[in-house]
């Protein structure tokens, strides 16, 4: 399996909101009708954020994340990644509330705080806001930390891999790698290692080649051989950093999330379709896709009848 490429779908994050796309899918029904379709289209992973079904913000609540893992698993058998972020402003608590109770195969897990910064979005939909809540929201994140302290990423690490949760690493700048690397050192970290490594997030590095190559570099002389990685590239950097990461032996990870394109110009109408895309890029290069039992054997994965959902 050492060829096959994994590809995650990030369904909705925390990020993006209703009025930027009407595609993003912002209740639990349409979450849920768009990962199944994703993982139909060949995600292995679908990464997991929840909303509320009134309100359309993003949620901790423990009721509509079970609504939601329950529906998505009962139809497909990808490997299903819960937020352990949430959203910028919930405390560590309200992020771990609905993993704990969960403990799904694999969680994802912040490197490091940062700022995030998604304000500079206010000016393309002034005027045009679907919920009243949005603007308030998105200027938050000029004075707001995404916070993940040691001690945080300490709590994250110990108490869901209790129950055999795995992680996706998720390292917005060079500095997050030095950072596992550190919780590697102290026993936090078990192998092999799943490294999400991120470029083009205001607050974190830029995007580009080089910047990924630099990454890249970083975690090898870090971790050698020990781990797997992944490319997350934010807005129209999305399939062409995601491209360059199928060259390089990588995994891919695209979704509304993190970006609302389908390429110049052109937004994408599900989630589907930018996993059809990416699948299309990596099949064309000769690759392999993972199913998602193999991407559970490629990152030691506990399995689907292990998970508390």
């Amino acid at each position: 399996m050492a060829d096959k490429t994994i590809i995650s779908c990030a369904i909705t994050g925390a990020t993006h909101t209703p009025t930027m796309s009407p595609w993003l899918p912002v209740t639990p029904d349409a979450i849920v009708r768009q990962a199944i379709d994703a993982a139909n289209a060949g995600a292995a992973i679908l990464h997991l954020h929840a909303r509320d079904p009134l309100t359309q913000r993003p949620t901790g609540d423990l009721d509509i994340w079970f609504d939601i893992l329950r529906r998505i698993s009962a139809e497909t058998d990808a490997v299903l990644n819960m937020t352990t972020g949430g959203s910028t402003y919930m405390t560590i608590e309200e992020r771990l509330t609905a993993p704990l109770a969960a403990s799904p195969e694999l969680c994802s897990c912040n490197m490091g705080s940062m700022n995030f910064g998604t304000y500079m979005m206010i000016e393309k939909y002034r005027g045009k806001w679907v919920n009243d809540w949005e603007e308030e929201y998105l200027e938050a994140s000029r004075s707001a930390i995404f916070r993940n302290t040691f001690a945080d990423i300490e709590t994250i690490m110990s108490k869901l891999g209790e129950g055999g949760t795995r992680f996706e690493f998720e390292c917005y700048d060079v500095g997050h790698l030095y950072n596992l690397a550190h919780m590697l050192d102290r026993g936090y970290v078990k192998l092999p290692m799943f490294i999400q490594l991120i470029v083009g997030t205001l607050g974190g590095i830029g995007p580009g080649p080089e910047n990924l190559m630099f990454m890249k570099e970083t975690a090898d002389r870090l971790f050698g051989k020990d781990y797997r990685w992944s490319v997350l590239a934010g807005g129209r950097h999305q399939l062409n950093m995601g491209t360059m990461a199928a060259t390089m032996g990588g995994n891919i990870r695209v979704g509304l999330e993190d970006s609302l394109y389908a390429g110049r110009g052109r937004m994408a109408q599900s989630n589907a379709e930018q996993v059809g895309l990416i699948r299309n890029v990596v099949e064309g290069l000769t690759m392999d896709i993972a199913t998602p039992d193999e991407a559970r054997a490629m990152l030691g994965l506990k399995g689907r009848d292990k998970v508390k959902f």
